[in-house]
């Protein structure tokens, strides 16, 4: 195996985007000789192999994102590298030469996106051609270097019977769960990061009846359900000179005028709350989205403080919550990692008019536990 020093191949590199010259054995070759170094065949082609990983695809990570299962790649800086297959991070043996390497592949990944990285602007965030999500921040501002987050979206969506198979979905659950959705019940999904949000929303969006319209909006493009008609709206960050951007808000405003059955915001995290809410609201059933929370209780609360964000006042987002969603499905995760739904819970209004969650459901250690809700979800899902 040929040794290759990091100067050698820094000397290469800068030689050819010199030139502005594509990569190849020839060129190599002929930038080795012209560098003083003894140009043989295996030096040329480990060289040409060593490059050809730098800037093609996202380099050295590539392997880990075709890798079978894999939802999440992270880089912490030179030394670490993760992924998430389903069972929690683990540790890879890929490792960068430097931290300028990470910060080279980082740069050229946000530039592939149209998106400028560097001092400046030191952190991106944005949607790669094949739907990978990409994230990074740079040095100084993150340590133990630049970070990257790739978060892989599922290259086939899973049905309710294979979530149970996968032990994310309680067995005597599933009727429940599709009963919610054919009874037309708005529904938000919470859970915190990589708890499945996403691939639960996919699933029982599938079910929906295919006489429906789906009109999906989302941040980033990432629901992929099974149905014969769906239309996705995907907002768009501001381009390198800060001009351009199309925000949630605006897209859900625009679905609301595309003849929707179902309208899905693919995660509530900002002022778009207050759309969706209006929308659910007059005459919009069935419509659902994701939100991150710790439990299915504290979904009220999450959405107060985006509404209170957006200028709407408490009394107002706690009555456009209780008359617009009827049921939460709260995900979680078990210590070895393993995503499931935690809990069912319905909205309600105390008589202080504001919206609560009551647990209906709960799925612990795979035992089924009833609540308060049980009730009014049963009125729910019969009516």
């Amino acid at each position: 195996m040929v040794e290759l020093s990091p100067q050698l191949l820094d000397g290469v590199r800068e030689q050819l985007a010199r030139d502005a010259a594509p990569l190849t054995p020839a060129l190599v070759a002929e930038v080795l000789r012209g560098q003083g170094v003894p140009v043989g065949d295996a030096t040329v082609l480990a060289v040409h192999d060593a490059l050809h990983v730098d800037i093609v695809g996202a380099g050295p990570l590539e392997p880990l994102l075709r890798m079978p299962g894999v939802t999440d790649v992270l880089v912490n800086g030179a030394g670490q590298v993760w992924v998430e297959r389903g069972a929690g991070l683990e540790l890879t043996s890929v490792r960068f030469p430097d931290e300028a390497a990470v910060r080279r592949l980082a740069t050229r990944l946000a530039s592939n996106g149209g998106r400028r990285l560097d001092d400046a602007s030191p952190f991106v965030d944005l949607r790669m051609a094949d739907g990978t999500r990409f994230h990074a921040i740079l040095a100084p501002l993150s340590r133990p270097g630049t970070l990257i987050s790739l978060r892989v979206p599922s290259a086939r969506v899973f049905t309710l019977t294979e979530l149970v198979e996968m032990g994310a979905v309680h067995s005597e659950a599933v009727e429940l769960l599709r009963a919610i959705v054919a009874s037309r019940c708005a529904f938000m999904i919470s859970g915190g990061t990589g708890t499945g949000k996403t691939t639960m929303l996919n699933a029982l969006l599938s079910l929906v009846d295919p006489a429906d319209r789906l009109v999906i909006v989302e941040d980033a493009s990432e629901l992929r359900p099974e149905h014969p008609h769906i239309v996705a709206l995907e907002a768009r960050p501001p381009n390198i000179e800060g001009a351009g951007a199309i925000p949630m808000r605006t897209l859900v405003k625009q679905a609301l005028r595309m003849r929707p059955d179902r309208l899905v915001v693919g995660e509530v995290r900002g002022d778009e709350v207050v759309d969706m809410l209006a929308a659910m609201n007059t005459g919009h059933e069935g419509g659902c989205g994701t939100v991150h929370a710790n439990s299915a209780t504290e979904v009220p609360a999450r959405l107060e403080g985006l509404a209170l964000a957006a200028g709407l006042n408490r009394q107002a987002a706690h009555s456009q919550m209780a008359a617009a969603i009827d049921v939460v499905i709260h995900l979680g995760r078990t210590r070895s990692g393993k995503r499931l739904i935690r809990e069912i819970g319905v909205l309600v209004r105390r008589e202080d008019a504001v919206a609560v969650v009551e647990q209906a459901v709960t799925f612990v250690d795979g035992q089924i536990s009833l609540g308060p809700g049980i009730d009014l979800l049963r009125e729910l899902v019969d009516r």
